[in-house]
């Protein structure tokens, strides 16, 4: 039985790496500092968004130690805020650490699990989606995650089949499966059909009920995350560390919400984005046919047009190229076709093998 009396939390993971925006992203400086939209980087926008139904002083970050300054410094956040896992192990790690360590702070807590770098515009529909996944959550003792209602048959995205309506919170539906990113074929179909959404990432659910599903789903990660449990607020870094060496790295989606029994969807219709490519930023800012976007540097002269620009100090002239992007942030430069930003990370993997300094 869920607890009531909880507040509802916002939880914000910062740990990703971005590859697929590389040069602009490296390891020093990840995707949600880069300041892609209206000068205001990706983390300063989920801040906002976090704080329209958090309030400040439920506002957490969780991300690696890298970063952790840069964390403290961007959101200004109190230091026991700003939760610093010691090693990478993807989202379900992350996520049950910081459910651990809100519930012993605020053993009834609703927690909405926020990527740091998205774009959602519509800050007040989305707090208002988040209260009434969170009235679910706390109701139903369910998971629920924000399926948003897809725009085109994108290949890029994860996919929520939806089920039947969710007893008694109208709007709310059963997930039937989850299906990850699908050949063209699969998603013109999950497009047309009408019963799929794009799994956007972003959870709601009670601390309880996630550390439940935890143990149950996933017990590697439960057996992993016990030791923790005990400490309370006083967790050591050497148990910390420990903890994240035994623990599995996966998404949450794949160690809990695939395989519990207890996820609805709530279903939305305001503009997404997860910037997940350059491409994806092309489509944010508006790049088409004929129609370039600068989002820095010096573009002299570009014909035909319809490209993406990330200049540093260095003039950028195109010509008879179009639906590209073009990166240069001094020390790397990335030209790629718009339709192939996906595949970026390939270059990263390559300079990782290479032992390369060039991704960090």
């Amino acid at each position: 039985m869920t607890r009531g009396g909880g507040k509802l939390h916002a939880v914000i993971l910062a740990g990703g790496a971005g590859e697929r925006f590389w040069p602009a992203s490296r390891e020093r400086r990840p995707k949600p500092f880069l300041r892609v939209i209206d000068g205001k980087s990706l983390l300063d926008a989920t801040l906002t968004r976090a704080r329209r139904f958090a309030g400040g002083d439920r506002v957490w970050v969780i991300c690696g130690r890298e970063h952790a300054g840069a964390i403290r410094r961007a959101t200004r956040l109190p230091a026991k805020r700003i939760l610093v896992e010691p090693r990478r192990r993807n989202t379900a790690m992350a996520v049950a650490v910081a459910a651990a360590r809100v519930a012993a702070e605020d053993p009834g807590a609703v927690l909405a699990v926020l990527p740091a770098d998205h774009v959602i515009p519509d800050v007040r529909a989305f707090a208002a989606v988040i209260r009434r996944a969170a009235a679910a959550a706390r109701e139903a003792a369910v998971l629920v995650t924000l399926g948003v209602k897809p725009t085109r048959p994108d290949t890029g995205y994860g996919y929520i089949q939806v089920g039947g309506a969710a007893p008694g919170h109208p709007g709310l539906r059963r997930v039937r499966r989850f299906v990850e990113k699908p050949d063209t074929a699969k998603a013109r179909r999950y497009f047309q059909g009408g019963r799929y959404l794009w799994n956007a990432g972003i959870f709601v659910w009670t601390a309880e009920t996630i550390l439940a599903e935890i143990e149950a789903c996933a017990p590697e990660l439960h057996r992993a995350l016990a030791p923790l449990a005990g400490g309370g607020r006083r967790v050591t870094a050497s148990a910390l560390e420990r903890a994240y060496r035994r623990a599995p790295s996966l998404p949450i989606d794949v160690a809990v919400l695939e395989r519990s029994r207890r996820v609805w969807t709530l279903p939305v219709a305001f503009h997404w984005s997860d910037v997940g490519t350059w491409q994806a930023l092309a489509e944010e800012l508006g790049v088409g046919v004929g129609r370039s976007r600068v989002v820095a540097g010096d573009l002299v002269f570009d014909e035909p047009g319809g490209n993406l620009v990330w200049g540093g100090d260095r003039v950028i002239a195109l010509l008879g190229v179009e639906g590209v992007a073009v990166i240069d942030t001094g020390d790397a430069l990335l030209v790629v076709r718009l339709d192939r930003a996906s595949d970026v990370r390939r270059i990263v993997a390559a300079l990782h093998a290479k032992g390369r300094r060039d991704v960090t």
